[in-house]
């Protein structure tokens, strides 16, 4: 058990990072109106702000840190972040303003970009044939904390909007006592690498590790797909506001169900799936099941739908795990934080993106001036999938035939 601990810590760091994405969810349009006030497309649109705030220090930081932990260690980066997260949750909890929430999204998105170091962690810890597993409990965990979020956001909505944000700086000020007691470093002597500013920054990070083969491609692919599959964090509870008139405490609940789904397919069946169609074919499997899941998701009329397709839908987040274990057996020891500090930036630059055009296509398509159909988003996420396959249909990696 003493073994497991340090493990447990991390993914427990991956769980609370997700809850600073969902957990305000369910409460963010009612909270922007009372802030701001304006109806919901207007409130969708400020939503888009502060998540893409978010996103773009994640994407400055992510391979700062990843890179910093490649030289000073996995412990301090994450120990630090974790004291400095639980003070950004009181700082949104006291938030009376727009521009104090805005603020405290700023320094959420740094904080949070330590799931670059986190991954590191794992890819030091983990055997190569084991990478792509493991991976697959990192989205679990994600997908855990895409649970415990909405559910807390959406049930103590009850006390108020905020209550939500001081009950995680308890959690997050929880586990870093728990890493400061059982996480151990990981960074040896062996794979120790200088700090180099050139390539601590998401460009010069990619001009490096960019020329290893087929690496632009995949993460061309991981680009398109992240920003695909964040049409849900950014415009769901705008959408089913719209579309179905449900409270934040459904909203909660129907996110809830995903993230539980999600947890149960990358944490449980990828570990099945992988030893039998290998890396490549799952992710095209995950690419063609997002495809069915986003058209269906835009066409729609009916909530209680919605809901029970929800298992199949979450069996999109096999692409995730499966293509980042491709581009890990890619990278050499040495370079694991490094790589996924790049990933990292890219998946902030595809949450700054996202929010930003998910949540203007909904509002266009959802105001009285506009052609009414909320379901947009998902029609423009689907076809960036599309485009995802027709890419992967072209590569033919070499590390990722399954075990006969």
């Amino acid at each position: 058990m003493k073994a497991r601990l340090p493990f447990v810590f991390i993914l427990m760091t991956l769980v609370i990072d997700a809850m600073g994405i969902g957990l305000i969810m369910p409460v963010m349009p009612d909270l922007i109106r009372a802030v701001e006030g304006g109806n919901l497309s207007q409130a969708a649109v400020w939503g888009g702000v502060l998540a893409t705030s978010f996103a773009v220090m994640q994407f400055l930081f992510s391979p700062v840190i990843g890179n910093l932990s490649d030289r000073f260690g996995r412990r301090p980066v994450l120990l630090i972040s974790l004291a400095v997260m639980a003070l950004d949750y009181v700082i949104m909890a006291v938030a009376g303003s727009i521009w104090l929430l805005l603020v405290g999204r700023i320094i959420g998105g740094i904080t949070a970009a330590t799931q670059s170091t986190a991954a590191a962690f794992i890819a030091d810890i983990s055997e190569p044939e084991k990478k792509a597993a493991n991976f697959g409990l990192m989205s679990a965990a994600f997908g855990v904390g895409f649970v415990l979020g909405p559910m807390m956001g959406g049930l103590l909505a009850s006390f108020g909007p905020r209550a939500p944000f001081y009950a995680a700086a308890v959690l997050a000020g929880a586990n870093f006592l728990l890493g400061y007691f059982v996480l151990p470093e990981t960074v040896t002597d062996r794979i120790r690498r200088p700090f180099e500013w050139k390539r601590a920054n998401p460009f010069g990070a990619f001009k490096h590790i960019g020329r290893l083969p087929q690496l632009k491609t995949l993460i061309l692919i991981f680009f398109l797909y992240q920003i695909a599959f964040f049409v849900y964090p950014a415009i769901w509870s705008y959408f089913t506001q719209e579309r179905f008139g449900w409270s934040p405490r459904m909203i909660g609940l129907s996110l809830a169900s995903f993230g539980i789904s999600m947890a149960i397919v990358q944490g449980v069946l990828i570990r099945l799936i992988l030893p039998r169609l290998g890396e490549y074919r799952t992710l095209l499997l995950g690419l063609g099941i997002n495809l069915m899941a986003f058209i269906a998701t835009a066409l729609i009329p009916v909530g209680w739908i919605i809901l029970i397709l929800t298992p199949l839908t979450a069996f999109g987040a096999l692409a995730g795990p499966a293509l980042q274990g491709i581009m890990s057996r890619t990278a050499a020891d040495n370079q694991q934080g490094e790589l996924q500090g790049l990933l990292g930036s890219v998946g902030s630059l595809s949450l700054i993106l996202s929010p930003l055009i998910m949540t203007q296509t909904f509002s266009y398509f959802s105001d009285d001036f506009g052609l009414y159909a909320p379901g947009a988003p998902f029609f423009l996420s689907a076809g960036l999938i599309l485009f995802c396959l027709a890419i992967a249909l072209k590569i033919q990696p070499n590390t990722t035939k399954p075990k006969e």
